[in-house]
């Protein structure tokens, strides 16, 4: 049998996330996957999605749903912003603090083809599921379910929210959703938040640095300062010599005894440090 890539057809893409599912345990995990199918099933039957109208990928802790374009998207957000609530709400209530289930759901539309490969299972291709994809795992949408006590969490793409939302259809109304522009892995796009939108912590400037400090300023900066003043040596008070016994010659002079030695200025002359005898008489210093 040969398996080749489909013609690309359009379609609603519904894209559900477990929020926190790998820091579960394998047994939480099973449960919660059931779980999410149960919530799926409800919401797609509320919408009137037949079987034949739906395809559904597993992806572990989420799921890929393609409904047909013959059912109208209003239905479908109608479904996933009263009947999906619901269904999480009555769940959440009976499981335990560490099975409670929370969701981040997009709702888009585009052109998807199917790449079967034998022996495998999925073969989804797209560059509209691939955008859609992007959405889910935008911080817009991650922070604005983990700010908020509510089990899910919608954003809508562009073209859904400008095809549908913005015309205020029965139980829509589109002052309840806030664009969003997010980046993901390299890719700018326009996400729709129902809800207000998650608040940023923004950190505050660095202030300048300190006078002095290297690696504070720029070049301008530098030029800019007067040079600092030279530092000058503090002035001699001269120096202060205290002598304890024993001899010292001082300029071919003695120093005998105890003596305190002359402090500052300048000494020109002779310097007489003890007694000098003349003739015929003697003098003291």
């Amino acid at each position: 049998m040969t398996l080749a890539l489909t013609e690309p057809v359009n379609r609603t893409i519904l894209l559900l996330d477990i929020e926190d599912f790998s820091r579960r345990g394998d047994v939480v995990q099973a449960c919660l996957r059931r779980e999410l199918h149960n919530v799926v099933e409800d919401t797609l039957a509320a919408a009137g999605v037949e079987r034949n109208m739906q395809y559904r990928e597993d992806r572990g802790d989420g799921l890929i749903v393609l409904v047909s374009a013959d059912i109208p998207k209003t239905v479908l957000l109608r479904a996933l912003l009263t009947t999906t609530p619901d269904a999480l709400c009555q769940y959440n209530r009976l499981a335990s603090s560490s099975a409670q289930m929370r969701l981040r759901m997009v709702l888009a539309a585009g052109e998807v083809a199917f790449d079967p490969k034998q022996g495998t299972v999925g073969g989804l291709v797209g560059h509209d599921l691939n955008q859609s994809c992007r959405l889910l795992d935008a911080d817009a949408l991650r922070e604005g379910l983990a700010q908020r006590d509510a089990d899910c969490v919608l954003g809508v793409s562009s073209p859904v929210y400008e095809g549908v939302v913005r015309h205020g259809h029965r139980g829509l109304r589109p002052e309840e959703f806030h664009h969003a522009a997010v980046s993901v892995k390299k890719d700018r796009l326009d996400l729709w938040l129902h809800g207000p939108l998650p608040h940023v912590t923004t950190v505050p400037a660095p202030g300048p640095a300190p006078a002095g400090r290297g690696g504070g300023g720029t070049h301008n900066d530098a030029a800019g300062q007067a040079p600092a003043a030279p530092v000058s040596a503090p002035a001699s008070t001269g120096a202060a010599f205290a002598f304890n016994g024993g001899t010292v010659s001082v300029g071919g002079s003695q120093v005998n005894g105890d003596q305190t030695g002359v402090s500052g200025g300048h000494v020109a002359g002779d310097v007489v440090m003890g007694s000098v005898r003349h003739e015929g008489r003697s003098e003291q210093a």
